[in-house]
C-alpha cells in the first residue's frame, strides 16, 4: 500500500477484498478513509464448497437473501434464517459468513447501484489473467519498457473485447454522490 502510495495514488474509496489475510490491515494504514468489502462471489463460492451438489441452487438462494438485504440488521436476520435451516448439514456455510461479517456489513451501507459493481472482483481478476497470460507467452523482456508497453496493449486489447460492467454509469452517479468531495469520475 505504501508502493501505491509512492505510486501517486491519493485515496482508495472501496476495496474488495477476496479474503487474502492481513490485505484488509494494510490498507487502512496506508488509506485510512477507504472501506474495505470483502467479495460477496467469493464469499458465496467459498460457502458452496461445504454443501453437496445437489444443494448448491437451493443453498445459493438462501444466501442470496442474505447479501440481497436492505441493511445490515437485515442481512444478519437472514443469516440467523440461514444457519436455522442449514445450519444441521452446512454449519460451515454460516460460520465462515461470521468470520468474514466486518469485512461483510460495509456492502449495506451502499445503494443498490454501487453494491452491483463492488460485490465482485472477478473483473480485476479477468485483467490480470490477460496480463499474466501475455507476459507468460514471452518469458524475458529486453527492458523495463518493453514489459510495460506489452502490458499496456494487453489490457488495451482486452478493454476492447471485454464486456462492460453493467450500471457502471448510474454506479458513477451514486459514487459521486456517496463519495462527494472525495469523488472525481475522471480520476483527477
Amino acid at each position: 500500500m505504501t508502493e501505491l502510495r509512492n505510486r501517486g495514488v491519493q485515496d482508495i474509496l472501496i476495496a474488495v477484498v477476496d479474503g487474502l489475510k492481513g490485505l484488509p490491515e494494510a490498507i487502512n494504514p496506508a488509506f485510512p478513509e477507504t472501506t474495505v468489502q470483502t467479495c460477496i462471489v467469493h464469499l458465496v463460492r467459498h460457502s458452496l464448497n461445504f454443501c453437496s451438489w445437489k444443494d448448491r441452487k437451493a443453498v445459493a438462494a438462501r444466501l442470496r437473501e442474505v447479501y440481497g438485504a436492505e441493511t445490515a440488521e437485515a442481512a444478519r436476520d437472514a443469516l440467523e434464517a440461514f444457519d436455522e435451516a442449514w445450519g444441521n448439514q452446512c454449519p460451515s456455510i454460516a460460520q465462515a459468513w461470521r468470520r468474514a461479517w466486518q469485512e461483510v456489513i460495509p456492502f449495506f451501507a451502499f445503494s443498490p447501484e454501487i453494491r452491483r459493481v463492488i460485490h465482485t472482483t472477478n473483473a480485476v481478476e479477468s485483467l490480470n489473467r490477460v496480463i499474466r497470460k501475455s507476459i507468460k507467452a514471452r518469458g524475458s523482456f529486453p527492458s523495463e519498457d518493453a514489459a510495460e508497453k506489452l502490458i499496456y496493449l494487453a489490457i488495451r486489447g482486452h478493454g476492447k473485447t471485454s464486456r462492460t460492467v453493467r450500471g457502471w454509469l448510474t454506479a458513477v452517479n451514486q459514487f459521486a454522490i456517496t463519495f462527494e468531495d472525495r469523488f472525481s469520475p475522471l480520476g483527477g
